[in-house]
């Protein structure tokens, strides 16, 4: 097994050496500014489609009813990454990207798949069902999976193993599906509106029902196979490339797999999308659920593990490792540093938090032989984030790791004793103390 090499001693740390100039296309801003401007055009764009589809009346229904499990499940994926929180950026971009980019990609190239499809075989039914089944499934988990891929080659430091590649890869689907639901719901509004039907017997409230009740968790669910595939290839060393590869190819085709089975379970009878929701989506959903908070505690036990050696080399400070492990005294930590310190030191306390868990995980890659060639740099760096913060957080870890820390086990006398059969009186009891 390799060995990462051992912790640097504090606090002298150099400052960086100089950086090369950068082309304007490798700026940040230039990136940024591209990027949002691909994305404002692709919601305008989404959006003037859905609207036209809908009618303006329509689309308002639509937006209002679809809104209603897009916080739910972004506070789920929130909850997941709190151990090592992503930055909220990544969160926005991904939201975003399935909400926009992705279902514009989708529904274009679904019409016109579809309508190819009936053109060349004269068949528009047997187009529609081959479009729900086999070419919807392909190209909206590859729209959805180009915002995990993204983050993985440009945010390669915030993506760091599977709970990264479930959140992004979760998001990402929630946005997506909070568009396609606003189409589904205003389509349905509009055809109650021609018919004349209202109430819980209305195909709005059917569809509501359907798509936002029982299955709001359906395309994050095959999008999340693959940010598990994205996952795993994260924690491979870079020389495996095929390994780092092929993973996310795997998750990319059970998550289409997935996704056929749920559009194609009409076609197993009256009775098939039940069949197929309770014998299969429930049963995944809840495996992939113990998995993502499986994997959440074991990530906690990385950092109890991983930390003290810094706490050896005099970085952290020797309860530091037990209070960063534990998600309770975590929250003790950030309130008893606001409450003494006030928001600044709270957030400094959480940025220490965060980046002291950073540095575990960092270490651990190290250790086992998956670290980029910039692991001393990096590890340096996180340090250098630790040591600016160490004054409110030492004081506020402390007290949380007091506060959490396990009673210790009072000890008690072997049973039968002798003499009359009574345990002697603790040393510190005394029956006339009031």
């Amino acid at each position: 097994m390799a060995t990462s090499p051992p912790p640097p001693a504090p606090p002298g740390i150099p400052a960086g050496g100089a950086r090369r100039h950068a082309h304007w296309w490798q700026r940040t801003w230039v990136r940024y500014a591209a990027l949002t401007t691909l994305l404002a055009l692709s919601g305008l764009v989404i959006l003037a489609l859905v609207r036209k589809q809908t009618g303006t009346e329509g689309f308002l229904v639509g937006l209002g009813l679809a809104i209603f499990p897009v916080p739910l499940l972004v506070a789920a994926f929130r909850w997941l990454d709190r151990v090592d929180p992503g930055p909220w950026r990544n969160l926005l971009f991904s939201f975003a990207w399935g909400a926009c980019a992705a279902a514009l990609i989708a529904i274009v190239a679904n019409s016109f798949a579809t309508q190819w499809i009936a053109t060349a075989t004269a068949d528009p039914s047997h187009a529609d069902t081959l479009g729900a089944t086999v070419i919807a499934p392909i190209v909206e988990e590859s729209a959805k999976a180009a915002a995990v891929l993204l983050v993985f080659l440009f945010r390669r430091r915030d993506f760091t193993g599977i709970v990264d590649g479930v959140v992004i890869a979760g998001v990402t689907a929630t946005g997506f599906a909070f568009t396609e639901n606003i189409l589904y719901l205003g389509t349905a509004f509009g055809t109650d509106q021609l018919t004349g039907d209202t109430g819980i017997f209305s195909v709005t409230a059917a569809t509501f029902f359907v798509r936002v009740i029982m299955s709001p968790f359906a395309h994050p669910l095959f999008t999340v196979l693959t940010g598990i595939g994205f996952g795993i290839a994260a924690l491979s060393a870079d020389r495996q490339h095929v390994r780092r590869v092929l993973l996310p190819i795997t998750g990319l085709l059970l998550a289409m797999g997935m996704h056929a089975m749920w559009n194609g379970s009409s076609a197993f009878g009256e009775y098939g999308f039940f069949a197929v929701y309770a014998a299969f989506m429930v049963p995944c959903f809840g495996l992939l659920t113990w998995l993502a908070v499986w994997t959440r505690q074991r990530e906690l036990g990385t950092v109890r593990t991983e930390l003290p050696s810094y706490a050896v080399a005099g970085w952290l400070a020797a309860p530091e490792p037990f209070a960063l492990g534990s998600m309770k005294a975590r929250r003790l930590a950030r309130e008893y540093a606001t409450q003494h310190g006030g928001r600044d030191a709270g957030r400094a306390v959480a940025e220490y938090e965060a980046y002291a868990t950073s540095l575990a995980f960092l270490r651990h890659r190290g250790r086992r032989g998956r670290a980029g060639a910039d692991f001393a740099v990096r590890e340096r760096e996180l340090l250098q984030e630790l040591w600016l913060r160490r004054e409110p957080a030492r004081a506020a870890l402390a007290y949380a790791a007091r506060a959490t820390a396990p009673a210790p086990p009072v000890p008690s006398a072997a049973w039968p004793l002798a003499g009359y059969g009574y345990p002697p009186a603790h040393p510190a009891y005394n029956p006339y103390r009031s």
